[in-house]
């Protein structure tokens, strides 16, 4: 399952001491949770990630690496051609 994770940065300095901690640690992801890809907001406030998994409850034991500078929200996605086919469905019936 695909997963979009909204990190907010708690401030300017832990928007930076979360990229110094990366490169230092790396993303720190148990097994099983994978990284697709990431998008960070202009203003530097915020990061998106979409992560893939099919074990939800790895995401705790990632984010316990980062909560002290990141707040997270973890929203599972589906791709808008599969939104589009299950609304379609919906539909028909």
């Amino acid at each position: 399952m695909l997963y979009m994770v909204i990190e907010r940065f708690r401030s300017r300095e832990a928007a930076a001491g979360v990229y110094r901690r990366f490169e230092e640690r790396g993303r720190m992801m148990p097994e099983g949770l994978r990284y697709v890809s990431s998008w960070v907001a202009a203003d530097l406030s915020r990061c998106f990630q979409l992560m893939e998994s099919e074990d939800r409850r790895l995401f705790d034991e990632w984010t316990a690496h980062w909560r002290d500078l990141v707040e997270f929200e973890i929203v599972p996605v589906v791709s808008s051609q599969e939104a589009s086919e299950s609304i379609g469905l919906q539909l028909s019936r």
